[in-house]
């Protein structure tokens, strides 16, 4: 296991955020990711979630704007997040968009050059970055759960739908819900997987096409939605086709329309307490 090297440290909440940084043999690049130590670990190991960043994220965002730390110094619980991408590889058209290549990484396994080599978030967070985190630091291993925001709510609800029992939970704000459907979606899943929406290979990392055939232990998901997001109305989320494939699944899918909020951190912030309380209640059960 590689080494971690610590880039910063702060008390907050009787707990430590910290962030670290580490090579990273699936992306080939350093790598940082936050971790959030409530006072608990003290006393021995905690359960964890993971948090994955939107568009355009580091793993500063989360840390520095959720003001989840309070919530998980209260129920005794790690909060690990990670950067969106990789980053500084060099990569032709890497830096061009907002919405693909660096700050981009969508969570898939990029299967089309000249992504494939680096571009693989998911196999970063479903298998590298658990392992070294449990490796690392007081977790329970058997006790992990997922959420996300936007880019990244679409990201912590395959890796849960994808991996039955691997999450407690999943749990999601304003998330991509439908890339195959929509813009965002269409663009980066032709740049990382190549082809276009009838490619089979697309509905493999496409939460409302994954509800339609899991097969698993009963999986409890919470979705948040601002009613005054401005990407909801234009087409990128579509959380009301991940609920109707929910609904035909027979699958558990809470969808909550929040009057007058929109797509920021001050949404997030907001509700940040209702989701990490929504996973400890899996966590700990």
């Amino acid at each position: 296991m590689p080494d971690i090297t610590e880039v910063s440290s702060n008390k907050v909440f009787s707990g430590w955020q910290k962030v670290y940084s580490h090579e990273s043999y699936e992306l080939g690049c350093k790598m940082n990711f936050g971790i959030f130590l409530p006072p608990q670990v003290e006393e021995g190991p905690v359960p964890v979630i993971y948090w994955l960043s939107g568009l355009t994220c580091t793993e500063a965002n989360f840390v520095q704007k959720a003001g989840a730390q309070k919530y998980a110094s209260e129920q005794g619980v790690i909060l690990v997040a990670p950067d969106t991408s990789p980053r500084n590889l060099n990569i032709p058209g890497e830096d061009d968009d907002w919405d693909f290549g660096t700050g981009a990484g969508f969570y898939v396994d990029a299967v089309k050059m000249p992504w494939k080599k680096h571009y693989r978030m998911y196999s970063y967070v479903t298998k590298e970055l658990p392992a070294l985190i449990n490796e690392k630091f007081p977790v329970l291993p058997d006790k992990q759960s997922i959420m996300g925001h936007s880019m990244g709510g679409h990201g912590a609800l395959i890796c849960a739908l994808k991996n039955p029992g691997l999450y407690k939970t999943v749990s999601a704000f304003a998330p991509i819900s439908n890339p195959i459907s929509c813009p965002w979606g269409k663009k980066a899943f032709s740049g990382y997987l190549g082809g276009t929406e009838t490619n089979a290979a697309w509905r493999e990392w496409d939460a409302t096409e994954l509800v339609k055939k899991y097969n698993g232990p009963p999986l409890d998901i919470l979705v948040d939605q601002g009613k005054e997001d401005k990407f909801l109305k234009n087409g990128q989320l579509l959380p009301e086709n991940l609920l109707s494939a929910a609904k035909d699944a027979g699958l558990s899918l809470v969808l909550r329309f929040q009057e007058s909020y929109d797509h920021s951190y001050f949404f997030i912030s907001t509700f940040i307490e209702d989701h990490i309380k929504h996973h400890v209640k899996y966590l700990k059960s």
